[in-house]
């Protein structure tokens, strides 16, 4: 396994950091397509960086402090997406937005766009994009608080019953005698999270379109209903959003979907969003059809890693990248991810290895001409 190491001093001067910094492996037959003039090849990582706001002492107790501090955190987090040198980056748990992050990236020669939580979360999800590699050409938002039925006597379009009814199978009402009722739905799915979905247009040919999606899912294992309900919310969109790209660029857009899903390869959320099964279902009921099958980039290579995220309570793994197959599209290399027996990781993240408490995620892609992978000259 290839890594390296960049070093720097922490604000408190007591301890020097070593970043690990992985390297990108190929896949075997991989990459057959680079000397052919019409292929495109183009990296993209997926980070939760893990809000300020949320580095806690008592989150984090085994956690080195000057690991925890804004000034050494951020400069270790830019330090990362630099060195990684990818050419888009779909960061969950990002805050200072406007204050730091665009400015900072603005200036490796990235452009960003970005989806604050709603209520009163500090954080959100961005897509960085470099700026000679590729240009924006549309943008949604996607705001799960959506599937929050309305209550008794209260206006609502017929599409927003519909989503409720279809993704969570709960109620289209909610009585408000029964606020704070976990149960009541406008408790049980009003969790603030959200996704970002874009399509981008390469700068050189053959212009192809590709469409990223970054997404946070809620937490709470003891709500997988509530995220199972996001993860269909989240994919019924990005169809739709898949078919106005294409009907507006006159174009066949390549889609990939990535993000922190906490979900584990085991739960529903994942076996959903893969195959269209959930646990849930009995063994003798049909799977659902997806509105956008999808494949995970790690699965489908050497399977996914043993975990992506580890403290000392916890280590699994919670972020994929998806991407929908085609005969243009394939993954050529991914990037490592450290071993269970790792020193780095060694005593749970944020460390002075990792600024976060997850691992970057990245996969290289190679795009090549064919009926599925051509954009029209018409853009």
């Amino acid at each position: 396994m290839s890594v390296s190491s960049s070093t720097s001093t922490s604000t408190g001067g007591s301890r020097q950091s070593a970043q690990i910094i992985r390297e990108f492996a190929k896949l075997e037959g991989g990459g057959n397509a680079r000397g052919q003039a019409d292929a495109i090849r183009f990296r993209l990582v997926s980070y939760n960086i893990l809000a300020q706001v949320y580095t806690k002492d008592h989150f984090f107790p085994h956690s080195p402090p000057p690991c925890l501090r804004w000034n050494d955190r951020s400069r270790e987090i830019l330090n990362l997406l630099k060195n990684l040198g990818s050419d888009f980056y779909s960061l969950q748990e990002l805050d200072e937005f406007d204050s730091f992050y665009k400015k900072k990236m603005e200036g490796l020669g990235y452009s960003g766009i970005y989806i604050q939580r709603s209520g009163q979360k500090r954080d959100g999800c961005g897509i960085f994009y470099k700026k000679n590699r590729a240009e924006l050409l549309l943008e949604e938002m996607v705001e799960y608080n959506d599937l929050v039925p309305p209550v008794h006597g209260e206006a609502s379009s017929s599409d927003k019953h519909d989503l409720l009814e279809k993704f969570s199978g709960l109620s289209v009402t909610s009585s408000p005698q029964h606020h704070g009722d976990p149960n009541d739905p406008r408790v049980r799915f009003k969790k603030d999270c959200v996704g970002i979905m874009a399509a981008f247009k390469f700068k050189h040919p053959p212009h192809h379109v590709v469409i990223l999606a970054n997404t946070h899912l809620y937490w709470d294992p003891k709500l997988a209903d509530v995220k199972l309900a996001q993860a269909k919310y989240l994919l019924a969109r990005l169809a739709q959003f898949k078919t106005l790209v294409t009907d507006r660029f006159k174009c066949t857009p390549s889609v990939i979907l990535c993000g922190d899903f906490n979900s584990t390869p085991g739960d529903e959320v994942y076996q959903y969003i893969i195959s269209g099964n959930t646990l849930s279902a009995s063994s003798d009921r049909p799977l659902e059809e997806l509105p956008l099958p999808l494949c995970s980039v790690y699965a489908s290579a050497r399977g996914e890693p043993p975990f992506t995220t580890c403290t000392p309570k916890f280590k699994n793994t919670l972020d994929y990248i998806f991407f929908f197959p085609s005969d243009g599209l394939m993954p050529v290399s991914i990037l490592q991810l450290a071993e269970l027996d790792s020193p780095d990781v060694a005593g749970g993240l944020p460390n002075y290895s990792h600024p976060s408490d997850h691992l970057p995620i990245g996969a290289e892609f190679e795009i090549t001409k064919g009926k599925n992978a051509q954009i029209r000259k018409s853009i």
